[in-house]
């Protein structure tokens, strides 16, 4: 290890100590939302994380390995005798070693496998010659191409199916540039960029979409499939013209010019096992646009079709199998068990319920809840930070909606936590898209920190204005409210640490219910991507 990385071990792991003994009292942590020793060691092992994360005293991959085994030995009912703290239930092991096996996981691999047999069978070499011909030869409209069509595809499938998908047909079009251009970096970081904006583009194509909409819609806010699209596709639009000069400042392209004859790309093979790529990659891009309500085969499931039918064939061998980026599967885990420790403790349910959102003006409300948003969707699952915040959000807009109403209303506090949670992308575990990025070596953490920090913050704002204008225009009509009874609890809409939250934030007077039938998507919905 070298000196400048041992005192980045040093300093982040005296911080992360320093963690455990902060008076959280004093910061209003107190009453009904103490916390308790495990859930401070999990903000310990959070800003060890983090930092870990950022300065890279090791590779980063190994940092989540330590992140699953502290948690393990500390925090669950596995641990040491010494850390166990009566009356506090312990997280589950299993929960956390499960981690390892996420259904997100399996997605990833899955994406290996296509990408692996794509570069085998020389799928994305054509692929890549035929899509990108029409933008041209310059680099620059080349890059723009391929964030618009990473954009559209991830408006109807999962974003990591998209993301895996696209960087299988990028491989040989990265191998067009010199050494020491950083042309390929660029490239590498549209495809996440493009994924996690383009699905904010149609109510399906994230599920913090899905979880706003079935929230408004049931507080008799009424938004419609087209409505959302109606702004989303424009502001999709305007936040990839915004992406596209941000990569290309961070990541200048030198190559003037851009030969898309690719080498290898002389024809389609037609070979049996060629043939069986083509099938299964067709199969799983057609499974994933048409979606799970008209098969009802959910994106995770899809990409085990090719692991079964490449094993099966032929197409992926051992060798290809020991190739293939294991690290970054364990990287993505360790984002995951982040994400179990701070919802399976309550820490999050408990650190979001410390803030009196309903005393809050209009203003600071409305910019205030994007900010944390898009804070907790850089350390947390995007569907997770939705499902976490827009419970009590809702009932606290509904509450505040006169206020609201000349910044846009409860309509531009809900888009704008849904927005929010998909920008947050400033990290390589901030969302599988930008792991899979982070894993074709070209794209550093620094480049992704930046573009993401500006992209997140842009975003916010642009969603401000673009709902303040909306307002304006009365696009979205009178909202007809939907008041009970405060003797009837608020319905389930995400897993039970966020419905606890909800039913400990909502106010004395006024209790938003959503139906039965949205519940359950919502809750589907959270276990997605």
């Amino acid at each position: 290890m070298t000196k400048a990385k041992l005192i980045k071990l040093i300093i982040a792991t005296v911080l992360a100590i320093a963690a455990l003994f902060v008076p959280y009292e004093a910061l209003g942590i107190d009453g009904p939302n103490t916390l308790n020793p495990i859930e401070i060691r999990v903000i310990a092992i959070f800003v060890m994380a983090a930092l870990y994360w950022i300065l890279q005293p090791f590779p980063i991959w190994t940092t989540s390995t330590l992140v699953i085994v502290l948690m393990i030995l500390t925090l669950s009912n596995s641990s040491f005798l010494p850390f166990r703290v009566e009356g506090v239930e312990p997280i589950s092991y299993k929960v956390l070693m499960n981690t390892w096996s996420d259904q997100t996981i399996m997605l990833f691999l899955g994406g290996f496998f296509l990408a692996a047999a794509a570069t085998k069978y020389k799928l994305d070499l054509n692929l890549a010659r035929v899509l990108l011909r029409p933008f041209g030869r310059n680099p620059k409209f080349v890059l723009l191409g391929l964030m618009m069509i990473t954009a559209v595809f991830s408006m109807f499938m999962s974003n990591t199916a998209t993301a895996a998908m696209m960087l299988a047909i990028l491989a040989p079009v990265l191998k067009l540039f010199d050494e020491k251009d950083k042309g390929r970096a660029a490239f590498a970081l549209a495809i996440p960029v493009g994924a996690n904006i383009g699905g904010m583009g149609t109510p399906i194509g994230t599920p913090p979409n899905t979880i706003a909409l079935g929230a408004l819609n049931e507080a008799g806010y009424s938004v419609s499939f087209g409505q959302w699209m109606a702004f989303g596709v424009p502001y999709v639009i305007v936040m990839m013209l915004i992406a596209w000069f941000l990569i290309m400042k961070i990541y200048p392209i030198s190559a003037k010019t851009m030969d898309l004859k690719i080498d290898g790309a002389d024809g389609f093979d037609k070979s049996p096992r060629a043939i069986v790529v083509y099938l299964t990659f067709a199969l799983c891009v057609v499974l994933w646009l048409v979606g799970k309500g008209v098969h009802g085969v959910n994106d995770y499931a899809i990409a085990m079709i090719p692991i079964a039918v490449f094993a099966l064939t032929g197409v992926i061998t051992k060798k290809d199998l020991n190739s293939m980026s294991w690290d970054v599967l364990w990287l993505v885990a360790g984002g995951f068990a982040l994400g179990v420790g701070l919802q399976k403790t309550g820490l999050a349910a408990h650190l979001i319920g410390a803030i009196p959102f309903d005393t809050w003006p209009a203003f600071p409300l409305l910019v205030g809840c994007g900010i944390i948003c898009l804070f907790m969707a850089n350390f947390m699952s995007h569907s997770a930070t939705a499902a976490l915040l827009v419970p009590i959000l809702i009932v606290v807009g509904v509450n505040c909606a006169d206020n609201l109403a000349p910044l846009g209303g409860v309509t531009a506090l809900l888009v704008a936590v849904a927005f929010a949670s998909s920008l947050g992308m400033s990290m390589p575990i901030s969302t599988p898209p930008n792991a899979l990025a982070h894993a074709t070596g070209f794209v550093d953490t620094n480049g992704m920190a930046k573009s993401g920090i500006i992209l997140g913050i842009a975003g916010l704002i642009l969603v401000y204005v673009m709902m303040f204008m909306l307002a304006k225009l009365q696009f979205f009509g009178e909202p007809k409210l939907k008041v009970v009874p405060t003797t009837e609890k608020t319905a389930a809409v995400a897993p039970a640490p966020a419905a606890a939250v909800a039913a400990q934030a909502a106010p004395a007077d006024t209790t938003v219910v959503l139906s039965d039938d949205t519940a359950a998507v919502l809750a589907d919905s959270a276990a997605a991507k």
